[in-house]
């Protein structure tokens, strides 16, 4: 008779963890069907995108890491997973130019910078080049590193928040609250760079390639800028526009997006330059986040300015 209650009990037991798995199964797939899809057009608006939404959205940033994002175009089916998205991130600066060759659903769009657009920077001369695979291309036009002015990031993800609430309101105060704890974390890079361009105001500053104009303006830097690709050994034109430079106004540090061939980097020592590693982060970084890699350019960037002019 014991022996019945217990099996009676067993097989009750095996139903009720049926029952409940069936349920918990069914609460994690609305959850699921519940999240927003993002898409991005860069790695820091997926960011952004992922600390403001927290587990309410599932982002896509599709980009391969060996290409630039601000220069490449996706396959169709890469198009297509934009479309089907709930929101698509934008840059804004003319950013992204493959966004005008293709068709993408304009209440979907989100224009992260359309609060900076009458602060834009223009840039009036281009050397064309190449990043990757993805053809030639110059950077004339608008400047589009609009956050590594991390004043204008805090307000590109202050646009993320509101079109996260508008398509969410009953998340509207989670998001928020991860806002500006985002938004604080933004404005301490943004002090910390004040700080650190006010120990040595008007340092002269070289950089291998046209990037970093919203830094340069927000924080007074005194920066010009060649053309060239880390990956790339500059020819004997480059180092003869570089010398020029150097007897206008010397300069003993040059910033780069990557870190410069080994040969690159003796040609730039025998000049009396050194290198400062400052990743402007528009993929996804192998190891960290857009915090470690802006905190980790920050740190670099101090050695120059703590150095004896």
């Amino acid at each position: 008779m014991s022996v019945e209650c217990h099996g009676r009990l067993f097989r009750i037991s095996v139903i009720q963890w049926i029952v409940w798995g069936l349920l918990l199964c069914g609460c994690m797939s609305a959850v699921a069907a519940d999240r927003l899809v993002v898409y991005s057009v860069n790695y820091p608006l997926a960011y952004f995108a992922e600390r403001i939404g927290g587990g309410h959205v599932e982002v896509h940033f599709p980009a391969p890491a060996a290409v630039d994002p601000a220069f490449w175009m996706p396959d169709a089916d890469t198009v297509a997973g934009y479309q089907g998205a709930d929101l698509i991130l934008l840059n804004g600066a003319g950013y992204a130019k493959w966004i005008e060759r293709v068709s993408l659903p304009r209440r979907k769009l989100v224009d992260t910078s359309r609060g900076l657009a009458g602060s834009y920077i223009t840039v009036t001369e281009g050397v064309t080049h190449q990043h990757g695979p993805d053809g030639d291309h110059a950077h004339a036009g608008t400047a589009f590193t609009t956050w590594l002015d991390f004043n204008q990031a805090a307000q590109q993800a202050g646009e993320i928040a509101a079109a996260l609430s508008r398509q969410r309101p009953e998340r509207a105060a989670a998001f928020n609250e991860n806002l500006q704890r985002l938004q604080e974390e933004l404005l301490q890079l943004d002090s910390r760079m004040q700080a650190l361009a006010a120990a040595q105001p008007g340092l002269p500053l070289l950089a291998s390639h046209p990037v970093y104009q919203y830094m340069a303006r927000r924080y007074g830097l005194q920066l010009r800028s060649v053309t060239w690709e880390p990956e790339v050994q500059p020819d004997d034109s480059s180092w003869r526009e570089l010398q020029s430079m150097l007897v206008r106004q010397a300069s003993h540090w040059m910033l780069w997006e990557g870190n410069p061939r080994m040969e690159t980097r003796k040609g730039l020592e025998r000049l009396g330059v050194q290198t400062v590693l400052f990743r402007p982060a528009m993929n996804r970084p192998a190891t960290g986040d857009f915090m470690t890699v802006m905190r980790a350019n920050i740190e670099a960037l101090t050695v120059a300015f703590d150095a004896p002019d």
